[in-house]
């Protein structure tokens, strides 16, 4: 079995820097127009530059996505664009839309192109058709099987690769290709504006009486009937593995760095220990479900691996993610006088409890022994979101580690 590529999502460069710290192979990103999440941090062309540098000089790769479906109104905007992008070197162009994919062979041949999930790449065939157009990779649809994937993978030329989404959010749409919140807001899915409509609470109105709203009970909160949840294939590395995919690729370029830091850590250990041996993948497995459960997460599905989805892959009480830890920062330092500064995230006192989040796979439970002000004046608790504070801890923190507080039982 080949070692895949691990490819996890980034909404900033700080997020970009703790993906490939903890794990990733290549990290996926937004620039500042004509990818699909346009409410996104996303990146500046320079914070670009210093993204891709900072990930080539530790051996992982960076693609951008451009997979917006183009309009008249968009084509001089994506020319534009491109010709950027030529001078900053990315290692990849994910794109959807046929006439955007002419652009990027026109303008700058030399960046490889990925065909993304939302061109509905279903079949050999297509799949031989973008290879023909001068793709390097397409990207599955999320409807693909298992045996689908494998079939794939026997059809096509070995230098044509195939990457697949194994864990994140999943859209009520066909491959992402949602109406819902053009229809209800006029922001497009299609455009990068999606208003995730599918996580809304719903009621049916009977044709002949206008006005008359007919809840659907679940519980006392209402029924949540398009709330899919969210796709995790940590138990089948070995199986994923053996299909030949290429690379592994997380969703989630709306997440925090603690997300991105935990499911790229987890991941990581999990291909590498199952590539090693499918007795200490095994071993670890309690492991990785417990990391993985300290993400925020709508419970667990394997999506269409294993056939489609039924009744049990909806949440249908609830739109709430659970929430295991409390993201506080990533840590710069430490220095001279033992304290390590952070940008804090959430709040946090003098006295608490916090684990230090490792890159090599340690959690370390260490106590909060002072916190300063960015002038040096002390502070009992961090209640402001993105202040920079300077934090004495029990145990030495290195630079990018990432704190973050237990919380049992919490949704957000």
């Amino acid at each position: 079995m080949k070692k895949p590529e691990l490819l996890i999502p980034a909404s900033s460069l700080e997020v970009l820097k703790t993906a490939v710290v903890f794990g990733a192979d290549a990290v996926y990103i937004g620039g500042e127009a004509f990818g699909l999440r346009a409410k996104a941090k996303n990146f500046s062309l320079e914070e670009m530059k210093e993204g891709i540098a900072f990930a080539h000089e530790r051996g992982a790769k960076v693609y951008v996505t451009a997979n917006i479906l183009a309009h008249n109104r968009d084509l001089e905007g994506i020319r534009a664009y491109f010709s950027e992008l030529r001078e900053v070197h990315p290692d990849a162009l994910i794109i959807a839309d046929p006439g955007v994919f002419m652009l990027a062979k026109e303008i700058c041949p030399e960046i490889e192109r990925h065909i993304s999930t939302q061109a509905n790449n279903t079949n050999y065939l297509t799949c031989r058709f973008w290879k023909e157009q001068g793709a390097k990779r397409v990207v599955s649809a999320r409807e693909l099987s298992m045996e689908e994937l494998r079939e794939l993978r026997a059809n096509i030329p070995e230098d044509l690769e195939i990457e697949t989404f194994i864990h994140g959010a999943m859209c009520i749409s066909y491959s992402g290709r949602c109406l819902l919140s053009n229809y209800f807001t006029g922001r497009d899915a299609n455009q990068g504006a999606c208003t995730h409509p599918c996580r809304w609470k719903y009621a049916v109105v009977e044709e002949t009486r206008p006005g008359e709203y007919f809840p659907v009970y679940e519980n006392e909160r209402g029924s949540y009937i398009f709330n899919s949840k969210d796709l995790c294939m940590i138990e089948h590395i070995p199986e994923l593995l053996e299909s030949g995919i290429d690379s592994f690729k997380i969703e989630g370029r709306m997440k925090t760095a603690l997300y991105v830091a935990t499911v790229a850590r987890t991941y990581r250990k999990a291909i590498d220990d199952c590539l090693e041996s499918q007795e200490l993948y095994q071993r670890n497995m309690s492991w990785y479900q417990e990391q993985i459960a300290g993400c925020t997460y709508r419970e667990f599905t394997t999506g269409f691996f294993y056939g489609k989805p039924d009744e049990n892959s909806q949440i249908y009480g609830s739109n709430t993610y659970v929430k295991g830890y409390t993201y506080l920062g990533i840590v710069n330092g430490p220095d001279e006088r033992g304290y390590c500064q952070i940008e804090q995230r959430n709040k946090f006192s003098v006295g608490d409890e916090i684990e230090i989040m490792k890159p090599d796979g340690k959690n370390v439970l260490v106590k909060v022994e002072a916190l300063l002000d960015e002038e040096g004046n002390p502070m009992e608790s961090a209640p402001h979101p993105k202040q920079k504070l300077f934090v004495k801890l029990s145990k030495e923190a290195e630079t990018y580690d990432i704190l973050r507080k237990k919380e049992d039982g919490v949704t957000a």
